[in-house]
């Protein structure tokens, strides 16, 4: 089998997965990244050698565009995207040595000031 053939084979099984489980996986991905990014999968988050306070800004806002732009979409599965989402953007609050007003932190320009 070819290389051709084995990217035809994921196109058709990307094809033949709902949008719905597209979506969702992305925002499972984005959000896994953001944590790792802020040191969540480390006992001290504040000692990781992971941290990395600007990757995860940018993951977090990719994140919350994401979510934003597809939440109609998502039904059952918003809810806990939205909570994890705003979970991370805590997080990324408490992580920061100077934080964000709230409205400017990461994603906040998709979903309003998170607290």
């Amino acid at each position: 089998m070819s290389m051709t053939d084995e990217l035809d084979d994921s196109v058709r099984e990307l094809a033949d997965i709902p949008a719905v489980e597209v979506i969702s996986r992305a925002a499972v991905m984005l959000m896994s990244s953001a944590a790792e990014k802020l040191g969540l999968a480390d006992e001290d988050p504040d000692t990781s050698a992971r941290r990395d306070l600007d990757e995860a800004r940018r993951v977090i806002t990719a994140l919350a565009g994401l979510v934003t732009a597809s939440v109609e979409y998502l039904g059952p599965h918003a809810g806990p995207i939205r909570e994890g989402l705003q979970s991370l953007q805590r997080a990324f609050r408490e992580a920061s040595a100077h934080p964000d007003e709230p409205g400017k932190g990461p994603g906040e320009k998709y979903t309003g000031p998170v607290y």
